[in-house]
């Protein structure tokens, strides 16, 4: 097997949350072009149809279902779906989530709590119901960012702390599951891509935070998707239990 083959995921069947816009569809479209077949869950089941299109395109299988993945029952629905539908799952890229900009004082604990729940706790029972099934040399990739590393001129309490809660539930999991399971469990700490979240900040804000990055401009949802491949295939192979910053260097300066 030549390097270049070690990236392949041919045979394997993954599993993207998130996967109605943004990041979540580069992912699903990327795992695809490796050869997996994708199943592509979200909360809006009629956009996951244009994902469905993307994967099918790269001349694989897409399962779409509609998923709430605060929803314990419904991520275990998804995962019988997708055994039901492939009778395995090699792969799971946690990448549903939500962000606020409420300053501390002002932030509801609905709020709060809302976007714990999707981004922390959805990324737990996610990983839970696959946990039980994955065989080993499975993968799961967790989606945290550069804001569970440090700060970025925002209030984003809920959205910082969710996000660094995702860094420790990986280094547990893998550290779990590695050796009795034999599935890794890595995080993937984005900088600032384009995606709904960065279309809410206002006019300014991301070309103020190119200027700390090392590499100064916004990253391609393909350099981070290409990112989630190695982690999910054998070219990650001997990774596991880290956090990688994908962020043009804004965590070193």
């Amino acid at each position: 097997m030549g390097v270049l083959d070690k990236f392949r995921l041919d045979g394997r069947v993954a599993i993207v949350t998130g996967a109605s816009s943004g990041l979540g569809v580069s992912f699903a479209q990327a795992l695809a072009e490796a050869g997996a077949d994708v199943v592509l869950a979200a909360r809006r089941a009629d956009r996951l149809q244009d994902t469905a299109r993307l994967v099918e395109a790269a001349g694989r299988t897409a399962l779409p279902v509609e998923t709430d993945v605060t929803d314990p029952a419904h991520a275990q629905r998804l995962v019988d779906a997708a055994m039901e539908r492939f009778g395995r799952v090699d792969v799971l890229v946690n990448n549903a989530g939500i962000g606020t900009a409420v300053p501390a004082t002002k932030e509801t604990p609905e709020q709060f709590r809302q976007v714990v729940d999707i981004n922390l706790n959805g990324s737990y029972w996610m990983a839970q119901a696959c946990g039980r099934v994955m065989r080993p040399g499975s993968s799961i990739v967790n989606i945290s960012s550069v804001l569970g590393l440090t700060t970025a001129g925002l209030p984003q309490a809920a959205y910082s702390a969710s996000k660094a809660a995702i860094i420790g539930l990986t280094r547990d999991l893998a550290q779990q599951w590695g050796t009795r399971k034999g599935i890794r469990v890595n995080a993937i700490a984005p900088g600032f891509f384009k995606s709904e979240m960065t279309d809410t900040y206002q006019p300014g804000y991301l070309e103020s935070m190119t200027q700390r990055m090392v590499i100064p401009r916004m990253g391609d949802p393909e350099e981070l998707a290409a990112s989630v491949v190695w982690l999910a295939s054998d070219a990650g192979g001997y990774v596991t239990g880290q956090t990688i910053a994908v962020d043009g260097g804004i965590t070193i300066t």
